[in-house]
């Protein structure tokens, strides 16, 4: 199962509403849990164990993503912009090694297909590229910082 299969698994199982999901094949063991409020927020929880891998004794906490409703003042101010949000969990960075010049910055015209950064994924650094050409607005998190699934990551100006 790679990773795609995976994030594909995710939206699905956020999508269909249910609470909780296993999927174990040869090599890797899933389990996806959902819950939430009635504040509207939504929290998911995924943990990986590949099989025959001896699984330590103590309690693993498992990722979270939890989502937020934001102000309605900085909703709308916002709504004008694409959100580019991160397609997978892992470590955003913004540069593709530490000696390097950023991918983007704020104010920057970005064409679709241009690298915007890296998120490394269960040792995998995966280039994160543009759907959308645009002006980058506002940059969301910070470098080597971790992310999760659907996480907001730049706003950018279509105009």
């Amino acid at each position: 199962m790679d990773l795609k299969d995976i994030q594909n698994l995710i939206k699905f199982v956020a999508k269909s509403g249910a609470s909780e999901v296993k999927l174990e094949t040869d090599d890797v063991k899933i389990t996806i849990k959902t819950g939430g409020d009635d504040k509207g927020e939504t929290t998911t929880y995924v943990q990986q164990i590949p099989v025959g891998t001896p699984v330590a004794q103590a309690p693993v906490a498992p990722q979270t993503v939890a989502t937020t409703q934001a102000a309605p003042a900085e909703a709308e101010a916002n709504s004008k912009y694409i959100t580019i949000k991160s397609p997978i969990i892992g470590t955003l960075y913004r540069k593709p090694s530490p000696d390097k010049p950023l991918f983007v910055e704020v104010g920057q015209t970005i064409a679709e297909g241009d690298v915007l950064c890296i998120i490394e994924a269960m040792k995998l650094f995966n280039e994160i590229e543009s759907e959308v050409s645009g002006k980058i607005v506002k940059i969301l998190v910070d470098d080597a910082s971790p992310v999760e699934f659907d996480q907001p990551l730049f706003l950018v100006d279509p105009s």
